[in-house]
């Protein structure tokens, strides 16, 4: 793999870094609390849960949450 190559993928795994719901609300406005109704009804972002139980401390990637709001985006004109 050429340098250059290399250091796309490096930046681009630590741009798409894992946020914490505490950071996600500070960055997107989501609340932890509507983060965990979402993961309790099976919506919302995809996230990783990184211990086992059901206080695991979750994650989200970046990206996850920018291919959450893309999905959720309307077009104006286009039916909701």
């Amino acid at each position: 793999m050429k340098k250059q190559t290399l250091r796309a993928a490096v930046e681009r795994a630590q741009a798409d870094g894992l946020l914490s719901p505490r950071q996600v609300h500070e960055e997107y406005g989501f609340s932890p609390q509507t983060l965990a109704n979402w993961r309790w009804k099976g919506l919302g972002p995809d996230y990783i849960k990184q211990t086992p139980g059901k206080s695991g401390r979750i994650k989200y990637r970046r990206s996850a949450i920018e291919r959450f709001l893309a999905d959720q985006t309307v077009r104006a004109g286009e039916a909701a």
